[in-house]
């Protein structure tokens, strides 16, 4: 668009579980309501996004829906990692230690810390919640095998025999891929993992069935 590429969501859900969107939606309400953004100056324009507390949760949960559903791939785990370091000295970090928490996603949280300070070279001062803990490192291990695998919205697995199936197997083949995935990341987020499937199977069948 004019230039741009221009990536549209209709919402900012996750489909994880309705702790975790049921918060979003709580925080998103907020941002709208009261104001909490910051400004990006694009040229002459100036541009409202979520104030960083707001924002790194937005970011954060983002990239859990590519995880467990879709793939990710380097590019959004750096984005963050940018933000984070751009505003170091401006997150409330005991405020999101509590989000995360009543969201139930420290351990997630953690695994990715240890992925941008081991993998990416992220400053370790620069990095809110990081844990040295072996167990941390194992599982930052195990996502990067996964995002090197896998790519963003699982591109890397993609070929043309998968492009050319029908509808419907695509669908057939989509769903099995997840199921794998979720099995998969069970290693690293064992009741996570199973809960969040159920809640993302059910809600694309209740989806299915309003025709949507």
């Amino acid at each position: 668009m004019k230039g741009y590429v221009v990536e549209l969501h209709g919402s900012i859900r996750t489909r994880l579980s309705r702790r975790v969107d049921g918060f979003i939606d709580g925080l998103q309400a907020d941002v709208m309501r009261n104001g909490r953004v910051r400004v990006w100056r694009n040229g002459n324009t100036d541009v409202m996004v979520p104030a960083p507390d707001e924002d790194v949760i937005f970011l954060f949960t983002h990239i859990l829906h590519h995880f467990f559903i879709d793939g990710i791939g380097l590019r959004q785990i750096c984005d963050l990692c940018r933000f984070l370091w751009t505003y170091r000295d401006r997150l409330d970090v005991e405020l999101l230690k509590s989000r995360l928490h009543a969201m139930g996603l420290m351990s997630e949280w953690r695994a990715f810390a240890a992925l941008a300070v081991d993998w990416l070279g992220m400053p370790m001062d620069a990095m809110p919640l990081y844990s040295d803990l072996r167990r941390c490192s194992r599982k930052g291990d195990r996502i990067m095998a996964f995002v090197l695998e896998c790519g963003n919205i699982g591109r890397n697995r993609k070929s043309d025999v998968v492009l050319r199936e029908s509808y419907v197997g695509r669908k057939i083949r989509s769903l099995w891929v997840k199921m794998r995935d979720f099995a998969r990341h069970c290693r690293l987020f064992p009741l996570d993992s199973v809960r969040f499937f159920w809640h993302f199977f059910w809600d694309g069948v209740a989806a299915a069935t309003r025709g949507e």
